[in-house]
């Protein structure tokens, strides 16, 4: 039996090893991790990570052919195939600090590698590292061959594309060289983030004309050369990925001086940080220019829906910003506890990335932060209403109820346009969804700097 070892059970390495259990019962697969907490909870009722589907493929394999330990270097010894998917944070200090990768991580796994090793390894890498680097250090630490150049080289990529071929057809199977393989995967978050910022910079235009998003976006979405996906005006597209990936893209272009690629790629976080900064600047400004002492609902914190991933997710900025007025934040989230919220809102930006003691939030931040439930605990008294992530329940919400114990008038920030406004407004509510025509009573207020 084949078997492959996973060092990193977090929000890729797990469900990925999960999905590769289930697709090649003939593979053993362990997934390994130092931290006690993570690897307890995959082995238990009450998964460390949501997504649909993910419990369902964990208790089919787990067990079977599907297992998680702390042992790390036992089973990175015992395994022919080692994917790595270590944590590869944006550094925040030194050469490159705030684009480039800390690889801290991801070098102590490789020197592991190469200690515990008596036999050859396929060694696969899941984290976002710049692989000419990764071979270098291979190469260093090891005699292996590690490029698909050889003919053992070969063999690897081969045996690789074995295990993917259980479910993906062989055509979709893509080899590249190193810098193609590492410029793919930064361009593609790239590409993906910049239509979402082209959005979204749209909608501060239509705002201001009074023109639609919705129907903007559905216009140029017919033409084939653009397509519908990823054309959803929001507050801003969060995830690991796509800010840390740019920021990686950056870095490269600087250090091959190519500064004008590096300015364009920087306008597509700005655009983003705009959109949030221009939301909650909304927000104040509707309610009479101060949010102090009022209570704000704050319904969703995950960065997307079907996900309690909340890692640079638009939520924070929004829920800093309002409590920076000293707002009464009340916040829900179907899948977000309370603890994951306060640990997010008490980090410095790129600290979710490093295993750092965080600082409790301050007294007075505390005060002003309660996480609640239910969807109408958090709008009771309420001022205003935030919809900051697209669950499908807020679609389905009993708005009149939830009018009726809110304080007047009642505000209903949209910001990922899923609300029916012209229904929430005949209920009474003053609305702003991202995007369209504004609410009557919004054009009277002062323009957003």
């Amino acid at each position: 039996m084949v078997k492959i070892c996973c060092i990193g059970a977090g929000y890729v390495g797990g469900p990925t090893m999960a999905v590769i259990a289930l697709k090649c019962p003939s593979i053993e697969v362990a997934v390994v991790d130092i931290s006690v907490p993570r690897i307890t909870a995959w082995n238990s009722d009450q998964l460390p990570i949501y997504e649909p589907g993910l419990e369902e493929v964990v208790n089919q394999c787990r067990g079977k052919n599907l297992f998680q330990h702390t042992n790390v270097e036992k089973h990175v010894s015992e395994a022919d195939i080692i994917f790595v998917s270590v944590n590869t944070p944006t550094k925040t200090r030194g050469l490159g600090a705030g684009k480039a990768a800390d690889l801290t991580y991801w070098e102590s796994a490789a020197r592991m590698i190469a200690d515990v090793s008596r036999s050859n390894k396929i060694v696969v890498e899941k984290s976002t590292v710049p692989r000419e680097l990764l071979f270098r250090t291979f190469l260093t630490l090891t005699e292996f061959s590690l490029e698909g150049e050889t003919p053992d080289g070969q063999k690897a990529v081969q045996a690789l594309k074995d295990v993917y071929a259980h479910w993906v057809p062989e055509g979709r199977i893509i080899t590249t060289n190193l810098w193609s393989a590492e410029l793919s995967k930064l361009a593609a978050n790239a590409f993906l983030a910049q239509r979402i910022s082209s959005v979204n910079a749209m909608s501060a235009l239509c705002e201001a004309t009074g023109a639609d998003v919705s129907q903007v976006s559905h216009a140029i979405g017919k033409d084939t050369r653009i397509g519908p996906r990823f054309l959803n005006s929001s507050v801003g597209f969060g995830g690991s990925c796509f800010q840390k990936d740019i920021l990686n893209l950056v870095y490269i272009c600087e250090c091959n001086g190519l500064t004008e690629v590096a300015n364009y790629w920087k306008q597509v976080i700005k655009v983003n940080d705009y959109q949030k900064n221009r939301f909650v600047n909304r927000v104040v400004s509707s309610m009479f220019n101060t949010v102090s002492g009022k209570k704000i609902a704050v319904l969703g914190f995950a960065f997307k829906k079907d996900t309690g991933d909340t890692r640079e997710t638009p939520a924070i900025d929004v829920c800093k910003g309002l409590l920076g007025d000293k707002a009464r934040l009340s916040i829900y989230d179907p899948q977000v506890t309370e603890d994951q919220i306060q640990r997010e809102l008490s980090m410095n930006k790129y600290d979710w990335d490093h295993p750092i003691h965080l600082q409790p939030m301050s007294p007075a931040t505390v005060k002003q932060v309660s996480v609640v439930w239910d969807a109408y605990e958090a709008t009771k008294d309420a001022h205003g209403i935030c919809i900051v992530t697209e669950w499908e329940e807020f679609k389905t919400l009993d708005f009149q109820r939830i009018f009726d114990n809110m304080q007047k008038p009642a505000f209903v920030f949209d910001g990922r346009n899923v609300v029916n406004v012209k229904k929430l407004r005949e209920i009474g509510f003053i609305v702003y969804s991202i995007g369209k025509p504004l609410d009557p009573w919004l054009k009277g207020m002062p323009a957003l700097a």
